[in-house]
C-alpha cells in the first residue's frame, strides 16, 4: 500500500475519532464550541505535543500580535494577479483590439486601492488615552445595554466611552471599534473606517474588473476558434460534441495561468462582494461589526432563556439616525459633545 493510501486512511481515522468524541462529549455546549473542543481533544492524541506548542505559538503570533505577514501576503497576491494580467491578458486583449481605456481601468483601481490601503494602515483609528478620553466620553451616549456608564478598562486604566472596545492585538482601547484587520495590520475604528470602506470597495471592484476582462478574453478566444462547433474523440474512440467541461479543460491546458487567475478572482469577487454588502449594511444602520456581533446575543432565544424572566434585555440600536446622517458620521466621526443626543 502506497503512502497516499496510508495518509488517506489516517485522515479518515482522525475524522471518525472527531465525530465519535463529538457525539459522546457534553451536549450542553453549543455545536461550534463543542466541535472546536472535540478537535482540540483529538488533535492532542494524534499530533506530537512539541508540534502542538509550535502551532499554537505561530497562530498566536499571526492572529494575536501585530504582524506584517498578512500585508506581505496581500501585496504578493496583488503582484501575482497583476503580473499575470499584464504579462498575458493585457497583451492578448490588446491584440484583439479591446478598448485601451477598458484595459487600463484595473491599474487605476489599483492606484486608488493602494492609496487607501496605506491610509487605512497608518491612520490612528481612535486610540483612547488618559489625555484624550474626555472628548471621547462625550461623543456618544451610553445605551445602558451594550455600553454601560462608568466602566473602566482594566488594561488601559481609562474610562471606556460608549461604542469603544479594547483590542487585545493592539493592546489599546479604540473609539467606535469595528474590528482588527490583519490585512492592514491595524484596528478599524472611528478615524479610518471611511478609508477602510473605500479600500474594500475598490478591492472588490478590482477583482470583479479583472474577472470580467479575463472572461471576455476567453470568450473571444472561443468565438474566434469556433471550437464549440467542433467535436472530439474520447479514450474509447467515440466522437462527442464539445461540451462545457471539455471546453474548460481545453482552455486550462491552453492558458493554465489565465484560467487559474480567473477562478481566483471570481471567488475573490464573490467573497468580497458579500462582505461589501454586509459592511454597507452596517454603515447605513450605524453599527460596527463588534456591535452587530454583540447584538446577536440579545436576539438569540437560547441566550434569552438563560436569563431570569424578569431580566430579559431587549437591545435597540439607539445610534442610527437615518441613512444620510449615518453615512455622514462615517466620514466625519464625532469626538465631542457636538454629537447629536441619542436617547
Amino acid at each position: 500500500m502506497d503512502f497516499l493510501a496510508l495518509f488517506i486512511i489516517y485522515l479518515l481515522l482522525v475524522l471518525a475519532s472527531v465525530v465519535l468524541v463529538c457525539i459522546y462529549s457534553g451536549r450542553k455546549q453549543r455545536f461550534p464550541a463543542r466541535g472546536l473542543s472535540c478537535i482540540t481533544q483529538v488533535s492532542s492524541f494524534v499530533i506530537p505535543r512539541q508540534l502542538q506548542r509550535a502551532i499554537q505559538r505561530v497562530l498566536h503570533r499571526l492572529f494575536h500580535t501585530r504582524s506584517c505577514l498578512f500585508i506581505v501576503l496581500h501585496l504578493a497576491l496583488q503582484v501575482a494577479v497583476y503580473g499575470e494580467y499584464t504579462w498575458e491578458v493585457f497583451g492578448y486583449c490588446k491584440e484583439m483590439e479591446f478598448s485601451i481605456h477598458y484595459l487600463l481601468l484595473p491599474y487605476l483601481l489599483l492606484a486608488v486601492n493602494m492609496g487607501f490601503f496605506i491610509l487605512c494602515s497608518v491612520t490612528n483609528p481612535g486610540t483612547i488615552t488618559q489625555s484624550n478620553q474626555e472628548s471621547f466620553l462625550k461623543a456618544y451616549a451610553y445605551d445602558g445595554v451594550m455600553f454601560q456608564k462608568s466602566t473602566t478598562c482594566p488594561t488601559c486604566n481609562v474610562e471606556k466611552p460608549a461604542r469603544s472596545k479594547h483590542c487585545s492585538v493592539c493592546n489599546n482601547c479604540v473609539h467606535r471599534f469595528d474590528h482588527h484587520c490583519v490585512w492592514v495590520n491595524n484596528c478599524i475604528g472611528a478615524f479610518n473606517t471611511r478609508f477602510f470602506l473605500i479600500y474594500l470597495f475598490t478591492l472588490t471592484a478590482m477583482a470583479a474588473n479583472l474577472a470580467i476582462i479575463t472572461a471576455a478574453f476567453l470568450i473571444q478566444v472561443v468565438l474566434l476558434s469556433n471550437i464549440m462547433l467542433g467535436s472530439y474523440i474520447d479514450d474509447q474512440g467515440q466522437e462527442h460534441a464539445v461540451e462545457i467541461l471539455f471546453l474548460i479543460q481545453h482552455l486550462f491546458l491552453t492558458f493554465p495561468r489565465i484560467v487559474f487567475m480567473l477562478g481566483f478572482v471570481i471567488v475573490l469577487s464573490l467573497v468580497l462582494g458579500a462582505y461589501c454588502c454586509f459592511t454597507l449594511y452596517l454603515a447605513l444602520t450605524n453599527q460596527t461589526s463588534n456591535e452587530w456581533y454583540k447584538s446577536r446575543r440579545y436576539e438569540c432565544s437560547c441566550c434569552q432563556a438563560l436569563q431570569p424572566h424578569d431580566r430579559h434585555i431587549v437591545y435597540r440600536n439607539v445610534y442610527s439616525q437615518g441613512v444620510w446622517v449615518n453615512l455622514k458620521e462615517i466620514f466625519k466621526p464625532p469626538t465631542s459633545s457636538e454629537k447629536k443626543k441619542t436617547t
